[in-house]
């Protein structure tokens, strides 16, 4: 089964996008993966919230095939201890469907009709933590988790 992310914006930090290029190429050598990053929204800054969740949830529902697995990183999501995310991770991959959609929201969240399309929700941390930096712990997450499916001595408990 694919796997993807969706994320709102590039990432713009350097250092950050080598390591994240870093993970990206060892996923794939696990299971196809692909990053699709949405355009920011012009002018966000001059949005009420309400409009600017709503403009980013369209753009990530044009993004999302009838037949994906949806899963938001939220933080009102489950959480997991890595080694239970790398079960949850290994049953998912058996669905019947054809990809897993993980999807970083915006500034202020997902709106309604994002929530409503979504199949599950995970978060990874109480904490906040920036988008750019976000993406590089799910991509190190997702890595991680591969590795324990395999028997790989990359995790440590």
């Amino acid at each position: 089964m694919k796997i993807a992310l969706i994320q709102t914006g590039k990432t713009t930090d350097k250092n950050v996008a080598v390591i994240a290029d870093l993970y990206l190429s060892r996923i794939r050598k696990y299971n196809p993966f692909e990053i699709i990053t949405l355009p920011d929204i012009k002018n966000a800054a001059t949005l009420p919230v309400q409009d600017l969740k709503i403009k980013e949830g369209k753009k990530m529902l044009q993004a999302f095939n009838d037949d994906d697995y949806v899963v938001l990183l939220d933080e009102k999501g489950k959480e997991f201890r890595t080694s239970e995310f790398s079960l949850w991770m290994e049953k998912s991959l058996m669905i019947s469907r054809k990809r897993i959609i993980f999807v970083i929201g915006g500034a202020w969240g997902f709106s309604d009709e994002v929530y409503a399309r979504a199949d599950f929700r995970i978060s990874l941390s109480k904490l906040t933590f920036p988008h750019q930096l976000v993406r590089l712990l799910f991509l190190e997450q997702l890595y991680r988790i591969f590795t324990i499916i395999r028997g790989e001595p990359y995790h440590h408990e």
